[in-house]
């Protein structure tokens, strides 16, 4: 844990929500709120007290960068089936930083011309560079997850894919890059009281699509696909972090946690002076 946040915290979310050898996705309690004792009402404190520490974390990293003194940077990745609340960590949580040193990629259904290149390419030219957090709302993960479940890819492929992610990440690792690898777990009921909630507002509408109940119908698939690629991805240099997210706020607080635990390892310094700061302020005070 992070030193601000040991008092908020009763265990280290880092280790409870990590994938390890024996993890079984079904066994997770979407509702439950792992190493967190308290309600909605301090989570919002401790939420607001973390962005602030988040922001400065990040602020360092990038100026760092700036000066060619670090090859660090971050890289969280989202996965979840639909209505989740990848948005919401998106908007609550990285969003408390300064955007110019955040960059976005939403993925979507790959253009012919993705699709004319391997899976990864499309990926690499996203990367974060140094001195950035980069966020992927859904990844190369979704070739081994909509290409299994989909049959989108033969079986020889899949198990190719699984092979060139865990490449790809120790490749980005070796680089300077801390890999976050998030999936929010929400359960089927709540994901269908969020998709009505979407029905049930005008505002909310354009947010719905209706291939989200076609994906939703093939709910068990989707958690089988999902169990695989943490036996298969889930490594040392890169785990998975399986977010219980019925209850939005613990989600973010988590999640954050995570970032800030990355940032930490990182321990980014404010860049020294390239210049004589007490002649410059001589010289300002001149003019």
């Amino acid at each position: 844990m992070t030193a601000k946040s040991q008092k908020s915290w009763t265990a280290d979310p880092s280790d409870l929500l990590r994938v390890g050898e024996g993890f079984v996705l079904s066994g997770v309690d979407p509702a439950s709120t792992p190493g967190y004792g308290e309600g909605k009402g301090e989570a919002s404190a401790d939420l607001e007290a973390g962005a602030a520490e988040l922001d400065e974390f990040q602020e360092r990293l990038f100026a760092a960068s700036r000066v060619e003194a670090t090859d660090a940077a971050v890289l969280l990745v989202l996965q979840a089936m639909d209505s989740a609340g990848k948005g919401g960590i998106i908007r609550h949580v990285v969003g408390s930083v300064d955007p110019q040193g955040v960059s976005l990629t939403a993925f979507k259904k790959p253009t012919p011309e993705e699709l004319s290149h391997d899976f990864l390419w499309r990926i690499r030219s996203r990367v974060p560079a140094p001195g950035f957090i980069g966020v992927f709302d859904r990844s190369h993960y979704e070739d081994v997850l909509i290409g299994k479940v989909r049959a989108l890819a033969e079986p020889e492929e899949i198990e190719r894919r699984y092979v060139a992610i865990n490449a790809f990440e120790k490749e980005l690792v070796d680089s300077g890059t801390r890999v976050v690898k998030v999936m929010l777990n929400i359960s089927y009921e709540e994901q269908r009281a969020r998709l009505m909630a979407r029905l049930d507002r005008p505002d909310k509408h354009w947010k719905y699509n209706p291939g989200d109940v076609d994906e939703r119908m093939l709910w068990p698939h989707y958690m089988d696909a999902y169990q695989t690629v943490f036996e298969r991805t889930s490594t040392d240099h890169a785990p998975w972090f399986v977010v219980p997210a019925n209850r939005k706020w613990y989600a973010r607080l988590a999640v954050q946690e995570l970032l800030l635990q990355a940032l930490e390892d990182i321990d980014p310094q404010w860049p020294t002076a390239t210049y004589d700061v007490e002649a410059e302020k001589a010289r300002l005070t001149a003019t």
